[in-house]
């Protein structure tokens, strides 16, 4: 991760306002929607950095209650 940067992730979990920052080297929308869905509980995040994990989509995040993702790189 030598080009890695922050990302500030804010999203709605059941009308709840939530926040938190990511470290990572791209950050795409459906980035986003996993990386919330895993503050949320529901997304799971691999072990190693080489494990593959398939992400949580944006519709499967929004059964779960999650809504109003946004993403912007920090500083």
């Amino acid at each position: 991760m030598e080009n890695a940067k922050l990302f500030v992730i804010d999203y709605q979990l059941h009308g709840d306002h939530k926040s938190f920052i990511v470290r990572a080297e791209t950050m795409d929308n459906a980035d986003a929607w996993h990386w919330a869905s895993c503050d949320a509980g529901i997304g799971r995040i691999g072990r190693y950095g080489h494990e593959k994990v398939k992400k949580v989509s944006r519709p499967l995040a929004e059964r779960y209650g999650i809504s109003d993702v946004k993403w912007r790189q920090s500083g």
